[in-house]
């Protein structure tokens, strides 16, 4: 089985590019569903969550209120170390092991789409890491239509994540994004023929 790993930046177009590799015939692990699994209560990660942060985390149905939990963790790093201490190699794991479960049932092509692959290193996990980028001012305009936060808000979104610069040095493929949502699934095409097809089997 050939693997994928997509990730990209805030407003990058990496769910654009998961959809048509959907399209195309890829599976798709999301690394986000993935951490909603992993805060399910009564789970091993769950109670290694509410063990680090306490039980003030917990909504009353006992589910972890990612909203508390933010505020906790956002406003300091070693917080923020904290957790994903505890979730990034549980999430590998669990990857990992939806992996293997495709393996097994003879699917051909999967697409590991995580935001963090670089950050949390879980590169070990696929074949290949694809990175889509698009200029700071692109993604301003799309993430500004798109959920209307200010301006300045989306441009401290960006400087908080990996810069381009640094995720393109993990990268095998950057896929440029600057353009239109036509152009982005033409060039996704393109890679799929010429990097997908023929190594998957």
């Amino acid at each position: 089985m050939f693997v994928v790993g997509l990730t990209g930046g805030i407003g990058s177009g990496k769910s654009e590019v998961t959809r048509k590799l959907r399209e195309l015939g890829a599976e798709v692990i999301d690394a986000d569903l993935v951490g909603h699994q992993a805060y399910l209560p009564q789970t091993e990660t769950w109670q290694a969550v509410v063990n680090a942060f306490g039980q003030g985390i917990l909504q009353p149905t006992g589910e972890i209120d990612r909203r508390k939990l933010g505020s906790i963790v956002f406003s300091d790093p070693k917080e923020l170390a904290r957790l994903n201490a505890i979730m990034h190699p549980r999430m590998f794991r669990m990857i990992q092991g939806q992996l293997d479960e495709l393996r097994a049932k003879g699917v051909q092509v999967a697409v590991v789409e995580a935001a963090i692959l670089i950050e949390a290193n879980w590169t070990p996990l696929v074949d290949e890491v694809w990175v889509t980028t698009a200029s700071e001012d692109v993604v301003v305009q799309r993430v500004h239509q798109r959920s209307n936060l200010p301006e300045e808000e989306v441009r401290r979104r960006i400087r908080s994540q990996l810069s381009n610069h640094e995720r393109a040095k993990h990268a095998t493929v950057v896929i440029e994004n600057n353009g239109g949502m036509e152009e982005l699934r033409c060039e996704v095409q393109h890679l799929w023929e010429s990097r997908v097809q023929g190594r998957a089997a």
